[in-house]
């Protein structure tokens, strides 16, 4: 079986290891714009050996932001801030991939520590939007659902957002379909109460996602992989389950994704997760047999032992870390020393690096 330090091929593209940055929001942008936190944040997990740096979740449209404060790809002038960084990280060595996003109910909402709930329209907030008119949680906005010409210009949003992803030099494109986000309202029976084509049965509920993913994968190239992060069950009765995530695997795979990111929760304010050590795990490894497809395993994945026993046993193929990146810059080259795999350092810090290590 491969190992954490093994590489990941998928389509014309090999990552140099398994272990990829998770995509975190810093609500640190301006107008969408990235600037120079993402610079040195993105870039300093690049330079500690990360096989893949995602970026934090992109909005696909203005509306389309959980903040005021959330990068975006929704006019050609961003495409530059993003292009220096991505430049930076393949200059580690390592492969840029950007998720895209839409938050739908849960956009136009305070950045953490910034206030709660809603921002209001004197505060720079705007009208949100979802499958049906139903809110988040008392203090998060109240929707607008969408008709079909609002859904139509959802697609074209995430196609021409991954056109500009490309144009930037990013290698990796993720459609976020989880944590509560549009795409993930329309998946859930929790979110979606419309009683057209996007809502009702699980053909229609999917059928949103199903039109993104189709829509991204014809304007990316056939070389480059495709991936989507789910979230594999809501954690609330009566909501998305497991099997649905499966179900809609095998679909996703057949239009062209080519890794699925698996989470959890995030479209019930009521939802009880148990929250543990690769708790999150098992999903992974339910879809990676049943769908036949790449995964990614994501949550609370802390120490090398652990991910590379994730990689090794076959539970995922991929290993994504968040709060452990954020604590050790440098995870990736410390987990390769406790290991005792190979692992190359910055030719700049290689004084510091184990005896025998090379530089890049």
């Amino acid at each position: 079986m491969p190992h954490l330090f093994e590489p990941l091929t998928l389509r014309g593209l090999t990552l140099s290891n398994r272990i990829a940055v998770s995509p975190m929001c810093e609500y640190s942008a301006e107008d969408g714009y990235a600037n120079d936190w993402h610079l040195v944040h993105l870039g300093s997990r690049a330079v500690g050996g990360a096989g893949l740096v995602l970026f934090e979740a992109t909005a696909v449209s203005p509306e389309g932001r959980i903040s005021p404060q959330d990068l975006g790809l929704w006019r050609d002038e961003q495409i530059e801030p993003l292009a220096r960084i991505v430049r930076f990280i393949d200059g580690q060595g390592s492969v840029a991939g950007i998720q895209l996003a839409h938050a739908g109910r849960k956009a136009s909402t305070y950045a953490p520590g910034a206030g709660e709930g809603a921002v209001p329209a004197t505060e720079g907030g705007w009208t949100v939007v979802a499958p049906s008119a139903l809110p988040f949680s008392p203090s998060y906005p109240a929707p607008q659902a969408l008709d079909n010409a609002g859904i139509a210009a959802v697609v074209e949003d995430f196609a021409a957002a991954a056109r500009r992803a490309l144009a930037a030099g990013f290698r990796v494109v993720e459609v976020h379909a989880a944590h509560g986000y549009l795409l993930h309202q329309f998946l859930s029976p929790l979110s979606n109460q419309r009683t057209d084509e996007y809502g009702g049965s699980f053909e229609n509920r999917t059928r949103l996602v199903r039109e993104v993913v189709a829509s991204v994968r014809e304007v990316w190239p056939d070389h480059l992989p495709l991936f989507v992060r789910l979230s594999a069950t809501d954690w609330v009765e009566g909501g998305w389950t497991p099997q649905d995530t499966v179900k809609l695997s095998l679909t996703l795979k057949a239009l062209g994704a080519d890794l699925i990111d698996v989470s959890s929760g995030g479209t019930a304010a009521n939802a009880q997760i148990p929250v543990g050590p690769g708790y999150q795990t098992p999903f992974a490894t339910r879809v990676r047999h049943e769908a036949d497809v790449a995964v990614g395993a994501v949550g609370l994945i802390t120490a090398p032992a652990q991910a590379d026993h994730i990689v090794r046993t076959g539970q995922a193929d991929l290993v994504l870390l968040a709060r452990e990146l954020l604590r050790d810059p440098y995870w990736p080259l410390h987990a390769a020393e406790a290991l005792r795999q190979d692992a190359s350092w910055p030719k700049q810090y290689l004084r510091a690096a184990p005896r025998g290590s090379k530089g890049r």
